[in-house]
């Protein structure tokens, strides 16, 4: 199985007061074919059913502020979170504990300060492809949930395994990847050729010994060079 990866959306998060205890939060973790930010290299968007599995076979996922072990506000085994997915994504309600925890998190839901949510997860199945302005897009076909959580920053993080697999979709080294450009990439994804660069046919430059002394290698010549080393 891949790594954890995390997502960020956002999403604000709803408080509601309850009879007993220190009251509920109310808040999508994913929502649906919505564009991601640039994630290094690449978009990504989130298919209608890719949590469908985790939620019918009843996965064990925890709540936790920030992602942080220490701010643990319920789980699914519990009982004190639950799931569901709709229309619009994956929503999660979370019975807030009685502890320094969820009572700052309850506090800081009231006054409208949390207004991000995020899920973090396993990849199982995902597709690549490509935007209709040409940009590299990952499609999130199904995962493995881990957990849902109101979070301060909606910064995206651990995007590693998101280009481990696209390299691996490319059957590239993940350096390939990492130092490609965008239409590069582009032009991997749709199957075209990419054009050797001068250096790689052996031509001289117009200028020589007036440019870049290291040069940036293509992926295309990175391609070449791992092919000679087999």
């Amino acid at each position: 199985m891949r790594d954890i990866e995390m997502r960020h959306i956002a999403q604000p998060v709803e408080y509601r007061a309850a009879q007993e205890g220190v009251g509920q939060l109310d808040g999508y973790a994913a929502v649906f074919n919505r564009f991601s930010q640039n994630l290094g290299g690449f978009v990504e968007v989130v298919a209608p059913g890719a949590f469908s599995k985790s939620v019918a076979d009843g996965v064990p996922v925890v709540a936790r502020y920030n992602h942080d072990d220490n701010f643990l506000l319920g789980t699914t085994e519990a009982g004190t979170v639950r799931l569901e997915v709709d229309e619009v994504g994956l929503r999660y309600v979370v019975d807030l504990p009685d502890t320094t925890a969820g009572r700052d998190v309850s506090a800081l839901a009231k006054r409208g300060d949390l207004r991000y949510s995020s899920f973090a997860f396993h990849t199982i199945d995902d597709e690549w492809g490509v935007t209709e302005q040409g940009f590299p897009l990952r499609t999130l076909k199904a995962v493995q949930l881990v957990d849902v959580a109101p979070v301060n920053s909606p910064a995206y993080r651990d995007t590693t395994a998101g280009v481990r697999s696209l390299a691996d979709h490319l059957h590239v080294e993940v350096d390939v990847v990492a130092s490609a450009s965008t239409e590069e990439l582009r032009s991997l994804l749709a199957g075209e050729p990419i054009e050797t660069p001068p250096e790689v046919r052996g031509e001289e430059h117009e200028d020589e010994g007036q440019g870049d002394p290291h040069p940036p290698v293509s992926v295309r010549q990175r391609l070449l060079e791992l092919e000679n080393l087999k």
